[in-house]
């Protein structure tokens, strides 16, 4: 799967396959006939996004990309092996050759001579390129240095005209200016520190600064140290206790790196800084043996520790316990919640919990007590339990309460608890109108619970109606657009990264019709991840053809039917794995449109009959030849379950048979609960698309909970496997 802008995928593949031997079972009918796709002609992109008859303005505009390479190229590698000489030579040459591209040259230029720098040759830099995304992105750069430097005065000079302020680092720094100026930034510093993610020079001098100031105190220190173990960030750990000086941090490498040998020779419950050490233990040993952590609370650390430190190991070991699908999860929560209250006595619950849990701990215990709602009894005590969910949904932060995931739920929540009769028949009124509003602003969105919102409602998926076409002004106006040119040109001669950054640039601040107008443009053009991109920016107005693009069309159609796939389910893979960028290629090495690791498509050309050799695996006929096999071979062996089958594609057939362990669950239960960040926002895209690609289509309606299924539990004895399935 691609994401934006970098690479990343999480792939399994198996051991590289061996010749086909007549002992093997005969073929099914559907791959006997899979080496007949190779025979099928490849058009160059889909009639229905075409672009209409261009006008004469269009006709006569150039198109991208007809700029010369080499010098980009040749400066791109340059930059990269820090090749100074070299890099001054291409600059001269391409700002003699008035090169279009002489900004990206001039960038990687300068970039490396940051550290010996000066304002005025920095400031000619933004004169040259005034309002580019390279001007931008120098500023950004620079004002790091500025940073490293102490150079407040430059910094602040410039800091007002950094457009993207999309930089933590820049931010800390910031904060830190304004506290030297006598402003009050201590909530905003702390809020800022503990999002840092890892260690970094500007939120470790803002920490520093402000603990030498006595803004920030040993529990902001302690509490940053927890948040960082939370996520597992030992530089972050080690930057922040360092604050706390060599008694607090001789330690450290043994409380991270072997837990249990601490706890068992070292551990203490005070005074408060052994506690602490002590709490980052169990979290560490949590992460790796739900089981000893928990006898450890037990036997001994739960009555030790002070109430707020006992409340924080217990949560981290129920979040681990929800990760893996334990049915102990919610338990081990309701611990953890009264060492909260015990902690924060006159709060309510809901608050003592903000205080005390970060939002991925409170989001894993809305996942463990939805498993939970889903196999109550009939005493019940799955009653309780959505009561629970909706309180607990409650006590994430504003901004994460507005996920569709946690407005679905509680609609879902306040839907049982209102019509269970625990409630007052007022209380029960406003729960049954405060879930149908949730639904009906859900039901208006594109998206996998929009989709589920509007069919609980008795309504259809939405399919908004497709905008005015474009007016020749409009379509010129994206065509002369210098930044959106720029980055197709780079994608053009194969600098990917360059070109997307400056592509989603360009797109600040336009219009809806100039958004779609950018996105037509890149259809036009097949660079079809740009095009979705650019339309999915849109709110008011929205273009299906190119939100969902449908290349090869004749192509992909004939294979499906050919082999009993559904075709729309197939796009919405494609869509997520690569949009469409027929080089893509993950940071784990899978490539091509169905993003396919070298081994499986080995195994997979194995398997159908087809002499491979790895150069193929690129080539787009053989990429869909192989992916779409290797899919129906993954959805034969989940029984045909389209959750099942996208879950298994992303993350590998093995560990859904640890993820199927357990309870039978509604099936959107289960997804929701699926322990990989990365799969379980993929099976809901992937389905989701699926929808729209079936109007786009034009096939039979099929509901969300259709394509879901009612339930998912393990693996029936007697179902079919494929063997070796890797």
């Amino acid at each position: 799967m691609i994401a934006e802008p970098a690479v990343c995928a999480m792939r399994r593949r198996a051991r590289l396959p061996v010749p086909l031997r007549r002992a093997r079972p005969p073929l099914p009918a559907w791959l006997a006939g899979g080496l007949l796709a190779l025979a099928l002609p490849w058009a160059a992109a889909e009639a229905g996004t075409a672009a209409p008859a261009a006008t004469a303005a269009v006709a006569a505009t150039p198109a991208p990309g007809a700029v010369q390479a080499e010098p980009l190229l040749d400066a791109r590698e340059a930059w990269r092996k820090r090749d100074r000489a070299r890099l001054a030579a291409l600059r001269t040459a391409v700002l003699a050759s008035r090169h279009p591209l002489a900004m990206w040259v001039d960038y990687w230029d300068l970039n490396l001579r940051l550290p010996e720098a000066t304002v005025p040759e920095v400031e000619a830099f933004y004169a040259r390129w005034p309002g580019t995304y390279v001007e931008d992105r120098l500023r950004n750069d620079w004002l790091l240095e500025l940073g490293r430097r102490k150079d407040w005065a430059a910094f602040a000079a410039d800091r007002p005209r950094f457009r993207m302020n999309d930089d933590r680092d820049v931010v800390c720094y910031g904060l830190l200016i304004e506290q030297q100026a006598g402003r009050e930034v201590r909530d905003a510093a702390r809020a800022a520190w503990l999002a840092q993610r890892d260690a970094d020079e500007g939120c470790a001098a803002m920490a520093a600064t402000l603990f030498e100031a006595r803004q920030f105190g040993s529990a902001d220190v302690w509490a940053k140290a927890r948040a960082a173990t939370d996520t597992y960030r030992p530089r972050a750990v080690r930057q922040a206790l360092a604050l706390l000086g060599p008694s607090v941090t001789e330690s450290l490498d043994e409380v991270l790196d072997n837990p249990a040998r601490y706890l068992a020779r070292k551990a203490a419950a005070s005074p408060r800084a052994a506690a602490e050490l002590t709490t980052l233990a169990l979290m560490r040993l949590a992460a790796s043996d739900v089981d000893a952590a928990e006898q450890a609370l037990q036997r001994r650390w739960d009555a030790a520790l002070p109430s707020d430190l006992a409340g924080w190991a217990w949560a981290t070991l129920a979040k681990w316990s929800a990760l893996k699908l334990l049915p102990e999860a919610p338990a081990q929560y309701d611990r953890a919640e009264r060492h909260a209250e015990r902690h924060q006595p006159r709060r309510d619950v809901r608050d003592a919990l903000r205080v005390d849990w970060t939002d991925d701990t409170i989001a894993w215990r809305a996942r463990a007590l939805l498993r939970q709602a889903a196999t109550g009894d009939a005493a019940g005590r799955g009653v309780a339990t959505w009561e629970k969910l909706l309180q607990t949904l409650e006590a994430l932060s504003p901004g994460e309460q507005k996920d569709p995931a946690w407005r679905y739920w509680k609609a879902r929540a306040l839907q049982v608890t209102a019509l269970e009769g625990r409630l007052p028949v007022a209380q029960a009124d406003l729960h049954v109108a405060q879930a149908r509003a949730l639904q009906e602003t859900l039901a208006g969105e594109l998206s996998f619970y929009g989709a589920l919102a509007a069919e609980d409602i008795g309504r259809r998926a939405r399919m908004p109606a497709s905008p005015a076409p474009l007016s020749a002004e409009e379509r010129v106006g994206a065509v002369r657009n210098a930044g959106l040119e720029r980055g197709l040109q780079l994608i053009g001669i194969g600098l990917r990264s360059e070109g997307v950054r400056e592509w989603n640039f360009s797109l600040r601040g336009l219009g809806e019709r100039e958004l779609l107008a950018a996105a037509q443009w890149a259809c036009d053009r097949e660079v079809w991840d740009r095009c979705i991109t650019a339309s999915e920016r849109t709110v008011d107005e929205v273009d299906l053809a190119q939100r969902y693009p449908t290349p090869f069309r004749r192509e992909v159609v004939a294979r499906t039917r050919e082999i009993g796939l559904d075709a729309a389910y197939v796009y919405g893979l494609m869509r997520q794995e690569s949009r469409f960028v027929m080089d893509a290629r993950s940071h784990v090495g899978a490539s091509g449109l169905m993003q396919l690791m070298p081994a499986t498509a080995r195994w997979t050309a194995n398997k159908i009959g087809l002499p491979y050799s790895a150069d193929l695996i690129n080539d787009r006929d053989t990429n869909l030849l192989l992916g779409t096999s290797y899919l129906k071979l993954v959805l034969d062996d989940q029984g045909g379950s389209q959750a099942l089958g996208a879950a298994a594609y992303n993350a590998g057939p093995n560990r859904l048979k640890r993820w199927r362990d357990g309870p039978r669950l509604e099936t959107a239960v289960w997804v929701e609960n699926i322990p990989f960040n990365e799969t379980r926002d993929y099976v809901k895209k992937v389905l989701s698309n699926a929808l729209y690609y079936a109007a786009r289509l034009g096939h039979p309606e099929q509901p969300l909970r259709g394509r879901l299924g009612p339930t998912v539990g393990p693996r029936e004895v007697t179902a079919a496997t494929v063997r070796d399935l890797p």
